[in-house]
């Protein structure tokens, strides 16, 4: 398939989501003067805890949500060399190597203007940039390196920074009553997690020397589950054909939905980008202008890479109309969280984490999605530095071509290190895989 013989489309993205930059540029600026304002800061992990931080008016940063801007503006740079110099593999997961280096650059500022040697950082350098926390919470799902994380940043800071933390268990669903939502283990597992919550807010308490806001929380999270609920009224419009909206309007639509501050900006956000893929279908508009090919994307999104895949799949007249990351987690079950008394709903939300199911109920989610999706292929991203997502993909993908006679091809790459993608092995795969969907259309006409 010679791609570059034929002109190339350019990826028809969602305007709406142009707004998600501006909400993305406006809650930074709100961290790097959060001292100034003399607010205090967390630094957390893995699931969406900071409406409980929000509602108490402390900062918020969200570590991999921090690396992934970083990526996506290509200045990630100074921070994973911050973190190699400390001693931190490249090998580790890059999230949590480049979130480090961000802790590592702040204490040599901080150190060097303790001596004298060195002026406040550089506004260009958003690795120092990133205020000193005050306090972390660690509540990661299924994930070794996000359980060790902060007690990694806590040693930078000199183990001075007070930590709490929250188990989220794995949901092994092997009791003959367990699934989705489910069965003995589902509840028991929740009530557990909704325990640790109450015990977080009053950590959070301590902190702040004030009463916890419970009457701000439940107005947040009333705003969370709209926001979500318009999330997948859109998502599920993308059945379409042609789809309206690809898997990467999707990715920009993540901080919004995962980490910013919540407000009706949020809802607003949403509602957006709902009427606007409604417009398009009913316009019989697609995200890809000759969508040829419907293709499933299971793994974290290279967040270095976000514009250039979205072209490079709209070239092969490929429709990446459904993905893992996208669709399985980010507040995904809002009809869980009862604004009045959110909590447990909240650490169900968190225990659905993709990472955090079982191997089967896992595969059955995602088969049922390239269902209801129609997909004819699947692209894994293995990526290098993240086991937790990639450990289960063998399974996945034979899944996928044994139970729905689905294509897959694989690629290495990974999340916020652009050294470990390698273009040419990315075009060589997809280009046997979509042969191969071609042959199959051939021989089943």
């Amino acid at each position: 398939m010679n791609i570059a013989a034929k002109p190339a489309p350019v990826a028809n993205k969602l305007k709406s989501t142009r707004i998600a930059g501006g909400l993305v540029n406006q809650y930074w600026e709100m961290v790097w003067r959060a001292k100034e304002e003399g607010k205090l800061i967390c630094w957390y992990e893995g699931s969406a805890i900071n409406p409980f931080l929000q509602a108490a008016d402390i900062c918020w940063v969200h570590g991999e949500a921090y690396s992934a801007m970083l990526a996506a503006r290509h200045q990630e740079g100074p921070a994973q060399k911050a973190a190699e110099e400390r001693g931190y593999m490249k090998e580790l997961c890059s999230y949590a190597r480049t979130h480090l280096g961000c802790a590592v650059s702040n204490q040599r500022n901080r150190n060097d203007a303790d001596t004298g040697v060195s002026n406040a950082p550089d506004d260009d350098d958003l690795a120092s940039r990133l205020p000193p926390p005050d306090m972390i919470i660690s509540a990661y799902a299924y994930c070794s390196t996000g359980q060790q994380w902060d007690e990694m940043t806590s040693r930078v800071f000199g183990k001075k920074i007070p930590i709490f933390n929250v188990s989220l268990p794995w949901i092994w669903g092997a009791k003959k009553d367990a699934g989705y939502l489910r069965g003995q283990e589902w509840m028991e597992t929740s009530k557990y997690v909704e325990r640790q919550l109450y015990d977080m807010v009053k950590f959070i308490e301590e902190r702040t020397g004030k009463p916890y806001p419970w009457d701000r929380l439940r107005e947040l999270m009333g705003q969370v589950k709209k926001a979500s609920e318009l999330r997948l009224e859109a998502m599920d419009m993308c059945t379409a054909r042609p789809v309206p909206a690809s898997f990467f309007d999707w990715v920009v639509s993540i901080a919004p939905i995962n980490n910013l501050t919540v407000g009706p900006e949020i809802v607003d956000y949403f509602q957006a980008v709902k009427d606007e893929v409604a417009a398009r279908v009913a316009a019989g508009e697609g995200a890809v202008p000759r969508e040829k090919y419907r293709l499933f994307f299971d793994g974290i999104m290279n967040w270095n890479k976000v514009g250039w895949l979205a072209e490079k799949f709209a070239r092969y007249d490929a429709a990446v109309v459904v993905g893992r990351y996208t669709h399985m987690a980010f507040w995904q079950e809002p009809g869980l969280i009862d604004p009045r008394d959110p909590v447990l709903g909240m650490a169900q939300n968190y225990l659905i984490c993709p990472n955090n199911h079982a191997a089967p109920i896992l595969i059955d989610l995602i088969m049922d999605l390239c269902r209801k999706y129609e997909v004819d292929g699947m692209v894994i991203h293995a990526s290098r530095t993240c086991r937790a997502f990639t450990n289960p993909q063998f399974l996945i993908a034979d899944a996928a071509h044994k139970r729905l006679g689905i294509q897959t091809t694989m690629f290495e790459g990974d999340v916020t290190d652009e050294s470990f993608y390698k273009d040419e092995l990315l075009n060589s795969r997809v280009e046997a895989m979509l042969e191969a969907i071609d042959a199959r259309r051939i021989a089943a006409a």
